[in-house]
């Protein structure tokens, strides 16, 4: 055998083992986002101040259990849950909606009310069981916007009975979402609402969110990898040093 054969065959086993190795690699990462992490962004305020706009996070998929959700494109395989569990209240989870002309969305809002729970807002006040949730005013607003844009709006912290803490903002006194029915949270259904509470489309919106099939729930938010400022370009690296929130990655989210 010729040297020249001898190298056409080294190089054509170096290609096939390189097709080898990204095969494996590929099939390692869907199982690790179809079954244990998924990476997901931002593209929306209706969580702010707890989540911004070009946050980029992890979703921990094992957390509640796995349905057809769990899997790329939600192909309809199976019904149900598989190892299901039943979220804390206070969680900030995402799921899915079937939004008409787009198919199925992604949504992130928290964990409000389980099942068989009583919902209501009463002039900005959020009422759990006919209970009100405690709601202290922060001493330091929101600043939405630079210079003479900027919008102060006010911050309050919540407390639920488990006692998880978080921050929400009322950005209108008279916000149309400030007064609602009382919303009675059937059997294996969830009530999500945004921290955002008058600029967010969730669980009190029954025409576009509604309640929550457990169903369509794709995991828990665990953790901050990344964030860029509003209107920046994740890729975009050679801006990173002004345009990266350095100090928002690594955030553990609750």
């Amino acid at each position: 055998m010729s040297a020249t054969t001898d190298k056409k065959g080294q190089s054509e086993g170096g290609f096939a083992e390189i097709v080898k190795i990204c095969a494996q690699a590929l099939i390692i990462a869907v199982v690790i986002r179809t079954l244990i992490f998924q990476p997901f962004n931002i593209p929306s305020g209706s969580m702010e101040d707890t989540l911004l706009v070009g946050d980029y996070l992890f979703v921990n998929k094992f957390s509640y259990g796995y349905s057809h959700h769990s899997l790329p494109f939600s192909p309809k395989i199976f019904s149900g849950r598989v190892m299901g569990a039943v979220p804390e209240r206070g969680d900030i989870a995402v799921f899915k909606v079937w939004v008409p002309g787009d198919g199925w969305t992604d949504y992130i809002k928290r964990v409000i009310g389980l099942p068989g729970d009583r919902i209501q807002m009463v002039d900005g006040q959020l009422i759990i069981n006919e209970k009100p949730v405690p709601k202290v005013r922060l001493p330091q607003d929101y600043i939405e916007g630079t210079g003479g844009a900027a919008r102060h709006i006010p911050r309050f912290e919540e407390t639920l009975d488990n006692g998880r803490k978080y921050e929400v903002l009322d950005m209108d006194k008279n916000g149309f979402l400030d007064n609602t029915p009382v919303y009675e949270v059937p059997p294996g259904h969830l009530f999500m609402m945004g921290d955002n509470r008058d600029n967010s489309t969730d669980s009190r919106v029954q025409s576009a969110v509604g309640f929550v099939p457990m169903e369509n729930l794709v995991g828990r938010a665990e953790m901050l990898f990344f964030s860029v400022e509003r209107g920046e370009a994740a890729w975009a690296f050679w801006k990173w040093p002004w345009s990266v929130r350095w100090s928002r990655i690594g955030t553990l989210l609750e």
